[in-house]
């Protein structure tokens, strides 16, 4: 049921959610309650402790309400609205990074696939995964192991077929249920039991060789031996095997950051830091609970235990819920989980449905993952945290705990679970560090460029060419001070060159008209690397499409910073964080536009027609390239015109010209 009212006492005494909205109609607060009315009357007091909740309540004009059948439901329903909506006064959880998951597909033969997209379609997911590079290095090392299918349509036997990296379902060369012991197999590494595979593989092929397959048996030998090296790679174990995920929170009164350590299966797996947005004011269990309740709404898999540095409110509620979202996804049921579709639906029907969850979602398993415990610097000079291996593991654990849920929250108070939080906390002040220097550093940009808003996010644009030849243009992201390479692009640009004004326009055009396009909200910077010709390039391309948003050119010589409607360019103090930044992201474009550059480059020097022509090896083919552009400009050449590059006297040249030009008739 869902209901508008403005006084409390037209409330039920029932468990639900309730919605404070203003004059607007906008909503300021979500909250749940095991009593709607004792709940909501306590925001009617006439003297409000709270200074946060007597602000919300100055704004406060009238609320919704929904009845739940139970108080689990009301938690659920709070979480997902407050998703949704994010409420000003809620304490929400910023996740907009879009993590890559591994999924494996619903098709009568499942493929083993990288996505970054969730879709209740049957198919199973893994993950998030917080490093695309180990997704992609864990997807090459298990691909040749359990060989699973690449292709999208199975219209006959293909290359990877004749190299022994796919079985052929698409021929018959396999059953479809030896194939699926396979696709299992998977499921069990990704899912952590890593130990189970081998198990079973040894099984297998001690099954085998007694038959005497002994050709089963050698696959299932080289099988072993490439999931053995696997294992081998992950370093950081403790002796035990429980699934936990240690949470610690920071906050400076300004920025809270939550940091998850995942540990599976005794390893850690991986880190993930967050930020919390309107909970500087609020207390460590606040905080945590609001994580809590958002994070594990989302995909992800939930462990057998959450180790936390202080307890939070609810906890019996909160360990019921994620021990019932468990059951649902071992069972591949329908959990009692309301998504943002739904509740809209249970505003038209006056009731709560439940909602298809997907299967199977896992923690990433890297296999190198990068985890620390002692203070120290990087390559770079930049605070990390590092693991000591030589820490001693003990299997003196305590019982997860008093009740018989599938999923506890504990605060451990001694031994190693306790330095684990300890380390988690440590790491929550780190990341908090950085953000209040990159913070600083963006507050200083904003007044140095006077631009309107600080520039949370940056786009940054840098073009690579050869001549006019081959020409590329780059744009990389920065957002809140750090690189977010999941957003950067890369062009291939169709300007005749050289023309490094026409080159910009054409890479903004088709970045800004796109945005456009979809209704994205724009960068609040924009950077083009050079000087005042191409800010002005930037500044027509952005006011032609009605893009509003901070501009600068920065030219690299001199390190000057070329402003709009300001004819002297801006010199930032050297030593500037702000400078700093400012670098960091001209050269990323830089260095991101080059490899592309190189990379094309590098393709069409691989395969060209000059590897026919007898005198022309590698390093003369190299020099014709270079000295052209590209393969089409060294057939319209001449032979004076072919005799000037290094290394081609005027008799080859006179070869390659009639070889080139035979070739062409």
């Amino acid at each position: 049921m869902s209901a508008t009212i403005s006084n409390p006492n037209d409330l039920p005494e029932k468990p639900g959610v309730y919605l404070l909205k203003d004059v607007n109609d906008e909503i300021l607060y979500v909250g749940k309650a095991k009593s709607l009315k004792k709940r909501v009357k306590s925001y009617f007091k006439e003297e409000l402790e709270d200074p946060k909740t007597r602000v919300l309540m100055s704004h406060f004009h009238h609320m919704d309400y929904m009845v739940t059948d139970t108080e689990k439901e009301a938690l659920i329903l709070e979480s997902n609205l407050i998703k949704k909506h994010l409420p000003r006064y809620n304490i929400r959880l910023k996740d907009d990074k879009r993590y890559p998951y591994l999924q494996i597909t619903s098709e009568d033969y499942p493929r083993l696939l990288i996505t970054r997209n969730i879709r209740e379609d049957g198919s199973h997911y893994y993950g998030p995964f917080t490093d695309v590079t180990s997704v992609r290095s864990l997807l090459k090392l298990l691909k040749p192991v359990f060989q699973l299918r690449d292709c999208k349509r199975m219209d006959g036997p293909c290359l990877n077929y004749q190299i022994d990296l796919c079985p052929a379902p698409c021929n018959g060369q396999v059953t479809k249920e030896d194939y699926n012991e396979n696709v299992e197999k998977v499921k069990l590494f990704l899912e952590g039991r890593q130990k189970e595979v081998m198990d079973l593989l040894q099984k297998e092929m001690e099954q085998a060789a007694g038959t005497h397959n002994y050709e089963k048996a050698g696959v299932i030998r080289d099988q072993l031996f490439s999931l053995g090296e696997v294992m081998e790679k992950q370093k950081m174990e403790f002796n035990r095997s429980l699934d936990q995920d240690v949470i610690a929170s920071s906050n400076d009164g300004e920025v809270v950051v939550v940091v998850v350590f995942r540990v599976m299966n005794g390893k850690i797996m991986g880190k993930e830091d967050f930020l919390m947005e309107g909970a500087h004011e609020n207390t460590s269990q606040e905080i945590l609970a609001a994580f809590i309740k958002q994070y594990y709404s989302g995909p992800r898999q939930v462990p057998s235990e959450i180790l936390l540095p202080v307890m939070i409110e609810d906890k019996e509620l909160i360990e019921k819920w994620l021990s019932d979202k468990i059951i649902a996804d071992d069972i591949g049921g329908l959990d009692s989980s309301l998504s943002p579709g739904d509740l809209d639906n249970s505003h038209k029907s006056g009731g709560l449905g439940n909602s298809l969850i997907p299967r199977s979602l896992n923690n990433s398993h890297s296999p190198d993952p990068e985890i620390n415990v002692i203070n120290g610097k990087n390559r770079n000079g930049e605070n990390r945290v590092e693991m000591d291996t030589n820490t001693s593991m003990n299997n003196d654990i305590p019982n997860s705990g008093d009740n018989d849920f599938a999923v506890s929250l504990r605060v451990p108070d001694e031994g190693l679970e306790h330095r684990l939080v300890q380390m988690v906390t440590k790491n929550a002040s780190i990341i908090l560090n950085h953000h209040k220097q990159a913070r600083g550093a963006l507050l200083d940009l904003k007044t140095y460029l006077k631009i309107p808003k600080i520039p949370r996010r940056i786009e940054a644009f840098d073009i690579s060419n050869l001549s006019g030849q081959m020409a590329v243009a780059s744009m990389v992201v920065f957002e809140e001070g750090k690189p977010s390479k999941t957003n950067y692009r890369k062009y291939k640009l169709e300007t005749p060159g050289p023309d490094d004004y026409g080159m910009m326009r054409e890479v903004l055009t088709r970045r800004y008209e796109k945005l456009v396009s979809k209704d994205e909200k724009p960068p609040d910077l924009v950077v083009v690397d050079g000087g005042r010709g191409q800010l002005n390039v930037a500044i027509d391309v952005l006011d032609s499409l009605g893009v509003k948003t901070g501009i600068i050119g920065l030219a690299k010589e001199f390190e000057q910073v070329f402003i709009p409607e300001v004819a002297i360019p801006l010199i930032l103090p050297p030593n500037s964080p702000a400078l700093h930044i400012l670098q960091r992201v001209r050269d990323e474009a830089h260095r991101f536009a080059v490899k592309y550059h190189k990379n094309l480059r590098d393709k069409n020097l691989k395969s060209s027609p000059l590897d026919e022509i007898p005198g022309i090896g590698p390093k003369r083919k190299m020099n014709l390239l270079k000295h052209f552009g590209d393969f089409e400009s060294v057939k319209n050449a001449s032979i004076d015109e072919i005799s000037e590059v290094k290394g081609i006297n005027n008799n080859l040249a006179m070869e390659i010209h009639a070889y080139l030009h035979n070739a062409r008739n």
